[in-house]
């Protein structure tokens, strides 16, 4: 769920440059486990009680056995379209699996294909994407002509700082009480206490922009004060007489680039002026790699152009870190030396590559990497959608770092129960002897144990969904990120009112679609990768279904000794 639901739902941070990689990581780490351990919901999710009957299974051991192979088949599904790099929801993927399990153990017939089970798995594929296309439009057309087009940009972004503060905060508050924080009773609190919340959050927010986020950003923008670091916020309203050096100017860069790489000199090499590493003589190749301070290449490598080149490729080019060197090894491998070698020289940079590459991942450069003609797809996609004043963008980074973080402890605290409760399922049959039903209660513990392994999954393999999103399926900013992210929270919000159970997954890309159509042409988005989406989204229930539903099915009918 990390590597695939978190990693996507991040992705419009990285891609925007509002969160580093690893930024995003320790955000997700922190907001995704309090979310899951604070407001998580401890009882088991009703999706299973909805879809299959208890009276599937004519024991306690059957249901354990059921639920045992729901996990097997999602957790196997999930690596499997992360490895393909296919944004899937890790709640309809339990939903499939059930199904699966469900038509293996009572038939096609026992599973509740009505509006209040299966269909509206079904309906929300259409209905998520395209509400929250709608509202984050919304959003974006109403940033785009009130602050991004105007002369005065930056000035008016700053001046409607908390405005937006105030909004933002008072949307994602909703969104945690309705939708996240299943141990509030959200139902037993008056009006007056819920919108006095919800207001006196966003006032609250607000105020607090004002203190300490705009004397910050003034300095940065204003000022152009690139020695101020991000701890000199706490400083709030001394800010306002803190000094910027002499030399401040434009050109200091006060504040990131974050349209670097997405301009059109960045792509300079499709026009003939790239040289691909097959063209380059080994000497050059050495150097390069000397210069980037990969590992350094076995001296009969010299001699192997195509080797040095597929080092250069894969550091310049994709964005991986290049793979490690193995040592080889001469005679027995039970021999000491040999063991030391093999442990030493081959296991531990293998482990360190699978386990901690993910970390030196240039996920911008993997965005835009591929064939000549897909980068150059890519410049044209690019090309298409306007590129605002780099210092109204990076006013808005920081309202996209707050959207993507609450965000976040939303989606820890409500879909961390919906992928661990087939696991709660089995510990209470395991634990009680007796059937889990609607109100079987989920372990701290076991909770926890979720929110750690989002955590360890979008450490090492996120990145590979990110490759394949962010700047990949339209070209992304902080003003653009901070629309898609919000829309996609309200679309959460009214569907968790109505009982759709909508997916992130699903909501956040919608929400880029629908900026993306405002932000220049129709060409402004990748229609094919969209396309290849929704492929993935449909064939998440049966894949599932199919790989949970034939393990029950091969190990419930297996010989025993009881039957034979």
């Amino acid at each position: 769920m990390g590597a695939n639901d978190v990693a996507n739902s991040f992705s419009t941070s990285v891609s925007s440059r509002s969160l580093s990689f690893r930024k995003a990581i320790l955000a997700a780490a922190i907001c995704e486990f309090l979310g899951a351990i604070l407001v998580g919901a401890r009882v088991a999710s009703t999706i299973k009680d909805s879809i299959i009957p208890l009276s599937n299974f004519p024991t306690v051991g059957f249901q354990m056995l059921g639920f045992a192979c729901v996990s097997a088949g999602s957790s196997t599904f999930q690596i499997f379209a992360t490895r393909l790099g296919m944004p899937v929801s890790a709640t309809h993927t339990v939903i499939g699996s059930v199904i699966g399990v469900g038509i293996a153990s009572g038939g096609a017939q026992s599973v509740n294909w009505k509006w209040d089970g299966v269909g509206q798995v079904f309906a929300s594929w259409g209905i998520a994407p395209a509400i929250s296309g709608g509202f984050a439009a919304i959003i974006f057309l109403i940033t785009k002509y009130g602050i991004l087009k105007r002369k005065n940009s930056a000035t008016l972004a700053f001046i409607a700082a908390p405005i937006y503060f105030f909004v933002v905060a008072a949307i994602l508050t909703m969104a945690i009480l309705w939708k996240g924080a299943s141990t509030v009773k959200v139902d037993e609190l008056s009006t007056g206490t819920l919108v006095g919340s919800i207001i006196g959050t966003g006032a609250a927010v607000a105020l607090l922009s004002i203190l300490f986020f705009l004397p910050y950003v003034h300095c940065q923008v204003i000022k152009k004060d690139y020695t101020i670091k991000i701890w000199h916020i706490f400083l709030g309203p001394l800010l306002w007489f803190r000094k910027a050096p002499e030399d401040a100017n434009d050109n200091t860069l006060a504040v990131p680039d974050y349209y670097a790489g997405h301009r059109e000199e960045d792509w300079s090499h499709l026009d003939g002026q790239y040289k691909k590493p097959e063209t380059i003589d080994a000497a050059e190749e050495c150097r390069s790699i000397s210069q980037k301070s990969v590992h350094s290449q076995p001296q009969a490598d010299a001699n192997h152009p195509s080797k040095l080149s597929e080092e250069v490729e894969k550091q310049d080019i994709t964005g991986r870190p290049p793979k490690p060197n193995y040592h080889p090894i001469e005679g027995a491998w039970i021999e000491p030396w040999n063991i030391w070698i093999g442990l030493r020289y081959n296991l531990l940079p293998f482990l360190n590559y699978y386990l901690f590459g993910g970390l030196r991942t240039d996920i911008h450069q993997m965005q835009k990497s591929g064939s000549d003609k897909t980068q150059a797809r890519i410049r044209d996609m690019h090309a298409e959608a306007t590129q605002y004043d780099n210092n109204t963008e990076h006013i808005f980074s920081f309202m996209q770092v707050m959207t993507a973080c609450v965000a976040s402890f939303s989606h820890g605290s409500n879909d961390v129960s919906n992928a661990i409760a087939p696991l709660a399922a089995v510990y209470y049959c395991w634990s009680t002897s007796e059937y889990s039903g609607e109100k079987s209660e989920i372990p701290v513990w076991v909770i926890a144990f979720g929110g750690i392994g989002i955590v360890i999954g979008l450490a090492t393999y996120g990145w590979r969904l990110m490759s394949v999103l962010g700047n990949r399926l339209t070209l992304h900013s902080p003003s653009r990120g901070f629309s898609m992210e919000l829309g996609a929270s309200i679309t959460v919000i009214l569907a968790s009112q109505f009982g759709i159970p909508v997916s992130s997954t699903q909501s956040i890309t919608g929400a880029t679609v629908g900026v993306s159509c405002c932000s220049g042409t129709f060409k402004t988005t990748n229609w094919k990768a969209l396309a290849f989406f929704f492929y993935s989204w449909c064939i998440t229930l049966p894949l599932a279904g199919i790989v949970s539903g034939c393990l029950f099915g091969i190990i419930a009918n297996a010989p025993g000794f009881h039957n034979i």
